[in-house]
């Protein structure tokens, strides 16, 4: 069995990045976590439909991930739910995403977050560039007339 065909346990997954951007290229990030932000995604509550990577000098930092407070933990332990949290990735990887995104315009958008085969958090981070109106359109028509194909082959055939 390959690398990438090992089974994922997800923990959260934003559905809405395909919509909104064309992906280009995925990497697979760990994450800087605290203990308490661990718990909570062991409770498998995270989301990260709302949040994007940014690069903060030489470094790229997950922005707006929402992990709820974990609430066995007392109020010194627990962790900001919002708060900025490095993505650890290797120093060829950074330079090549922060080019993309100072050079060429893209953005960084998570895609999902899950358990890697070993039990540690990862983000699957993607390169986009954001659609305009006209291209969500032309992808929701192809997708309607995709639906409409397959209802009219299950029926006559």
């Amino acid at each position: 069995m390959a690398a990438s065909d090992t089974p994922r346990k997800l923990i959260a997954e934003n559905r809405r990045a395909r919509f909104d951007y064309f992906l280009e290229q995925t990497y697979e990030a760990g994450l800087a976590l605290t203990g308490s932000e661990v718990k909570s995604l062991r409770n498998g509550r995270a989301n990260i439909a709302e949040s994007y990577a940014a690069v903060e000098g030489d470094e790229i930092v997950l922005i707006n991930a929402d992990i709820p407070p974990y609430a066995q933990a007392g109020p010194h332990f627990n962790h900001e739910p919002r708060r900025h949290r490095k993505l650890l990735l290797k120093r060829k990887e950074i330079d090549r995403l922060i080019g993309a995104v100072q050079r060429d315009g893209r953005t960084l958008i998570p895609t999902k977050l899950f358990w890697s085969d070993k039990g540690l958090a990862k983000l699957e981070v993607a390169v986009a560039t954001g659609k305009k109106a006209h291209d969500k359109r032309e992808a929701t028509a192809a997708r309607d007339w995709q639906r409409d194909k397959a209802r009219l082959m299950r029926d006559k055939g």
